[in-house]
Formats: structure tokens, sequence, C-alpha cells
């Protein structure tokens, strides 16, 4: 279907047509082009059998056009088809070079690849006029020939491989955007990921307590005598101890998918763009006009972008929150002494002086929604367990309210990279 496609195309094409000497012997025209193009773009075809097609179907077309054009008694079959048998020659002869170029086109340079498909155009409109000559028993050179011959083959390489690189260039522009678009699907899901997975370390410690509590109780319930209390006991920490394993279980397949192994290393930089873009969203969608400053001094690639975007994604987003309609919010990232430091600060209302001390508690929040329920976003105690964890630190640098709020990272460089 598609080397029918092509060669129909190429046939119509070569009708557009510049004849450069005398008569209708050869002619310059966008067939050639076409098929050059279609060649490019459709490298799976099979060279030499789509120049035949398109050679039998350009002899077919034009001796078509004479019969149409001519009257019946002037028109003679055998004298068109002489006519335009090297035409068709022409497009068997390009296809087979062309073969010899087809596994390689991906790697060659565009400036390469326009002199040798230059040399092939050239060579193969050398062997239709000598196809010409042959047939019609004329001088196979013509004055002034080679130039215009030339000059069109490499006019005609630069005009189809331009089109053919811009064509791969807006092709190679849409899947980066698309795989960057993925990239920041997967990087969201996999921070968020990060957060809950987090909580469940933590939920997990916690039952561990609990359960190793329980387990105390019991026993001295049991040597006290108390048989039916402790009865109970052990029966409630066994329970619980059910209640691990089920973590542990879904604590495995998150980690599945959270696998740390697979995963390629970000910069800083880039970390702060992701973060700049998706908040930016998230600010368009609360009708906020906010603007994001960076100062990047310090940029290296690490391993632990996935809790750097969760600690940084839940920094901004309450940065963006704490603006009311217009303001800034700027991420600095420097480094101090042996530590990466990044700021995040912002020119919203800032906090109350009594909420400064329990900012950091855990369940503490300011954000309810119209029926009066808490916000259930990662939090910043949360936030300060996942620093901690990588071994450094979370602050508050408040000013005086309605001035803006700064909240600092201080992280080990070592840690990071």
């Amino acid at each position: 279907m598609q080397m029918a496609l092509v060669a129909a195309v190429t046939a119509v094409a070569g009708e557009f047509k510049i004849t450069p000497f005398s008569g209708e012997m050869f002619r310059i025209g966008l067939g050639s082009s076409a098929f050059l193009l279609s060649l490019l773009l459709m490298r799976q075809l099979p060279y030499i059998y789509t120049g035949l097609a398109a050679g039998l179907t350009v002899l077919v077309f034009r001796t078509g056009l004479d019969a149409f054009a001519s009257s019946s008694d002037a028109f003679s079959l055998f004298a068109s088809l002489k006519t335009h048998v090297p035409a068709a020659l022409y497009y068997i002869v390009f296809a087979a070079f062309m073969k010899r170029l087809q596994v390689s086109l991906p790697e060659r340079q565009p400036l390469h690849l326009v002199c040798l498909i230059a040399l092939i155009d050239f060579i193969s409109n050398e062997i239709e006029l000598l196809a010409r000559s042959i047939l019609f028993d004329y001088a196979y050179l013509y004055k002034g020939q080679l130039i215009w011959v030339g000059t069109a083959s490499a006019v005609r390489s630069v005009f189809v491989v331009g089109l053919y690189s811009s064509m791969l260039i807006h092709q190679m522009r849409v899947v980066h955007n698309e795989q960057k678009k993925r990239m920041e699907q997967m990087l969201n899901v996999g921070s968020g990921l990060y957060g809950e997975v987090f909580y469940l370390k933590k939920s997990m410690d916690a039952i561990e307590r609990i359960t190793a509590k329980g387990y105390q109780l019991y026993s001295r319930l049991n040597e006290a005598g108390d048989k039916d209390v402790s009865r109970s006991m052990l029966e409630i920490t066994q329970q619980i101890h059910e209640v691990k394993k089920d973590s542990q279980r879904i604590l495995s397949g998150l980690l599945k998918l959270f696998d740390r192994e697979t995963a390629t290393d970000m910069t800083v930089n880039e970390i702060v763009d992701f973060v700049i873009q998706s908040n930016a969203s998230y600010s368009r969608m609360l009708k906020k006009d906010i603007r994001y400053e960076r100062r990047i001094e310090a940029d290296y690639a690490t391993a632990h972008y996935i809790p750097l975007l969760t600690v940084l994604n839940n920094l901004v987003s309450n940065a963006v929150e704490a603006i009311q309609a217009t303001g800034t919010v700027t991420i600095e990232v420097y480094e101090e002494e042996e530590d990466t430091v990044l700021v995040v600060s912002d020119t919203g209302e800032g906090i109350a002086e009594p909420n400064k001390e329990v900012i950091f508690e855990p369940g503490f929040t300011t954000k309810f929604n119209d029926e009066g329920c808490a916000a259930t976003g990662i939090g910043l105690s949360h936030v300060r367990d996942i620093v901690r964890s990588l071994g450094g630190s979370l602050s508050l640098h408040a000013s005086a309210p309605s001035e803006g709020t700064a909240f600092v990272v201080a992280l080990s460089t070592r840690t990071l990279k």
C-alpha cells in the first residue's frame, strides 16, 4: 500500500517540472524530490521494489497523459514508451543507489547525507540522459548539461534533506515533550510514594513498640495470676502482630514500585526545575499569581532526588498556600562548609507567633476544609522526619507576621552526593 502511494505521488509530482534542455526529452520536476523524501521517511520500504514500482507508474502515467493529450491518429504507443522509459530508469537506478544507504541513514550527518544524495541524483540523471542519447541517437552531452544537472541535484538534495531534518527535529521534540511529561508524572508518583513508604515504616516501628509493650504487659499479668486479663492481652498483642505482618506485605509491594536501584540520578538544578513547574501548575489551579525565583549556587547529581523532591514540593506548596493572591516564592541552594543548604522562602502572611513553637509537632495544621476537617497532607513534622532520616535538619526562619516565612533545610553534601 505504501509503495503504491509513493509511486502515485511521485508520478503526479513529476508533472510539476522545468525543461532545461530543448523539448520534453529531459525534465527536472518535483517527482524526484517527492520520491527521495518518501524514501527518507519510510525506511522500512524495500527500496529496490519501490524504485521499480515508481518507475513503472511514472512510465504508465506519462504514456497515458500523452494518449489523452494527442488524437488517436497522432499518438504512437511505441514513441511514447521510448520517450519515458529513461525517466523510469532514473527512479530504478536512484533507488538502487539509495539501497546502499538505507541502513545507515539515521547515523548520517545532514551535510554528509546531502553530498551523498546529490552524487546519487547526479549519477541517476546522467544515466537517464545516456539512455535518451542511445534511444534517440543524439549527442550525450549538451552545452552546460553537467552544470545544470549538478546544480539541480545539489539544490534538490539540500532542500529535501533540510525538510527531512526539520521533520525529524519536530518529531524528536514531540517525543521529548512526551517523555518529559511521563517523567514528571513518574516523579510525582515517586515523590508521593516516598512519603507513603516513610509513613508506613514509621507506623511499623510504632506497631513493633506497641507489640513489645503488650507482650511485657501480658507476661506481668500472667505472673500475677490474672489469667483472663492476660489471655485477652495476649490476643490483642497477636492481633497487633498480624497488623504488622500485613503492613510488611504492603511495604514490600510499595518498595518494589519504588525501586531505587533502577533509577537514574538527577541534578539539584533539575530537581528545583521540577518543583517549580509542578507548583506553578498548582498556583494556577488556585488562581494565584505567584512568581518563582531560584538561586542555585550548588549543582550536582544526587541519587536522593526523591526525598529531596518530597521535601521541597511540600515546603513550596505550603508557601503557595500561604500567599493570598500575588507574591513570590524563592528557592535557594548553596553550600556552607560540609552542608548543602536549601532555603524556601515566600512573601506570604507569615506564621503567627503562638504557632512557631508547635509548627513541627505531629498533627499540627492550620488547614481545614469547609466541613472543618483537618488537611491530610504530609505535614511539617513528617518533612522534618524525612530530613532527619538523611542526617539533616529543618528549621524555621520567620520574621514578623505578614513579612513572609523561610524554611531552611541543611543536609550533608557527602550524603547527597
